[in-house]
């Protein structure tokens, strides 16, 4: 191999350079300085094909050598064992097949090893095609800690984080809160569940279940706060305001505070907390606040469980009734001009509504009285825009074997949960009692245990379908904003305050 950096021998070899030694001579003026050689007769030689070279004067550009000039040159290092090293080449062309493995990095080509001696060989620079890679799209090293990728411009996705605990969307005064930004992303595949039921009746311990928590956990551990012994003993309520708790699978729950609730009644007369201006009495201001609540979640939520632990309060029906009447109105697209009558009603948003019957005893397991709860139900909310009916089903659960979706002909939108109690404490109780061949027996309880039928409720509620809130598709983020937007114009509302107004 030349000086240069070439390998053709037979173009730019020693017999090539003793020749143009031999051309450097001046000759006479008339001759011509390539040298004698190119006044040669030319002989038309034959190509490789097999044709003849054409005849006619042929021009011959004087080759470029790329190589560097001897200072720029580098000298080769003599390792310890005294080999001297060989200079690397610059390659010029490449094959395909070495540029496509993927073992090799970009710069390098493939060891040859001639004579003993491996030689590296590296590419010019030249255009390739871009390799995709996940380090290029903000996923290396250098991306942690939600850098930015400053070619590309997108964050390191990272798992969503888990909250250990719920957090305030609204605080005890009815004051909207922010922290619960932090915790949602910018996508739309999101279910939105929200709880309402009188004072007692489970609210916080079902929306733990159905969110993280299971039946055999400490109840200290849930991630909404559940009734203590000492809350229970003084009849007090332990929610406030709307608790807010998002898993990672992108479920949002709504717990929130009793509704017409009577030890936040008994706190306002005996505390000789403010009222707001516009309420003269106290029971007329629990009632609304209770019905902006139960209006919010009917304007924010995908799903509304109430829940009742007796079947069943004729009062709770007509709250539902005056919720719905007072239920903001969905703003559309252009609510900004039409002002706040929002849209018309065949596009006006209502959730779906389930009806869950907690603390049920054997009785209401029977298909007889279960079919009379159906009914009175369905007659309850007869006149109601709500979704309660056929989105959920006892019987596709395998509760009632034998039964199928023809023996309830007016199937409304019903669960029903026993006693939660602890399995093995009750084995223990059951053990011994009774005749000796059935005393390792399971008694009889007439339904399914309540651990088996809070995870089919559970998997009923986040199957339901995700319906769009707003006349636009909003993200999580966006979601937020809305909420915002809909407990302050509920608090605002002039049909709320004319409905307080009556009350008085």
């Amino acid at each position: 191999m030349s000086e240069s950096g070439h390998s053709q021998p037979g173009m730019y070899g020693q017999g090539r350079r003793r020749r143009r030694r031999r051309d450097r001579d001046p000759g006479p003026p008339a001759q011509n300085l390539s040298g004698p050689s190119r006044d040669r007769d030319y002989v038309p030689r034959e190509r490789r094909d097999g044709s003849e070279e054409p005849t006619g004067p042929l021009l011959q550009k004087t080759p470029i050598i790329l190589a560097k000039p001897p200072g720029e040159r580098s000298k080769p290092s003599v390792p310890a064992s005294g080999a001297p090293s060989l200079e690397k080449p610059i390659m010029l062309i490449k094959t395909r097949d070495e540029g496509g493995k993927p073992g090799n990095p970009p710069d390098v080509a493939p060891s040859v090893s001639g004579a003993g001696t491996a030689k590296l060989e590296r590419e010019g620079q030249r255009p390739t095609q871009p390799v995709y890679q996940i380090q290029n799209r903000g996923m290396g090293s250098a991306a942690s800690g939600g850098a930015v990728d400053p070619v590309i411009g997108q964050t390191k996705l990272l798992p969503p984080e888990k909250m250990k605990h719920s957090i305030k969307l609204v605080d005890d005064q009815m004051n909207w809160c922010d922290s619960a930004m932090e915790y949602l992303r910018d996508q739309t595949d999101m279910l939105v569940v929200g709880v309402i039921g009188l004072q007692g009746t489970g609210k916080s311990t079902i929306m733990s279940l159905l969110s993280a928590n299971s039946p055999e956990e400490d109840q200290r551990a849930y991630v909404f706060r559940a009734q203590t012994q000492e809350i229970k003993e003084r009849a007090g309520n332990q929610s406030s305001g709307i608790d807010f708790y998002i898993t990672q699978e992108r479920v949002i729950f709504l717990d929130t505070q009793p509704i017409l609730s009577p030890s936040i009644l008994d706190h306002l007369i005996n505390n000789d907390r403010k009222l707001p201006p516009e309420y003269n009495l106290p029971h007329t201001y629990v009632e609304m606040q209770s019905l902006q609540i139960t209006a919010f979640l009917f304007t924010v939520c995908h799903v509304v469980i109430v829940i009742q632990d007796w079947f069943s309060d004729i009062n709770l029906y007509r709250f539902l009734q005056t919720a719905e009447m007072l239920k903001p109105s969905t703003p559309s697209a252009s609510h900004d001009s039409t002002g706040s009558s929002g849209a018309d009603d065949g596009s006006e948003y209502y959730p779906h509504i389930v009806f869950l019957q907690n603390k049920a005893r054997r009785e209401e397991f029977c298909p007889r009285n279960l079919k009379k709860m159906h009914m009175a139900v369905d007659k309850l909310m007869a006149h109601s825009h709500l979704k309660y009916k056929g989105t959920l089903s006892m019987l596709d659960c395998n509760i009632f074997p034998g039964f199928n979706r023809d023996y309830l002909e007016t199937e409304v939108n019903l669960f029903l949960l026993p006693m939660m109690e602890n399995d093995g404490e009750d084995a223990l109780t059951r053990a011994g009692s009774g005749p000796p061949l059935f005393s390792l027996l399971p008694g009889y309880r007439g339904h399914p245990s309540f651990s088996s039928l809070v995870s089919k409720f559970r998997s009923q509620i986040l199957a339901m379908s995700r319906s769009q809130l707003s006349h636009t598709i909003l993200t999580e983020k966006n979601w937020f904003h809305y909420a915002a937007r809909i407990w302050d114009g509920v608090k605002k509302s002039s049909a709320l305050s004319e409905y307080s107004r009556l009350l008085s």
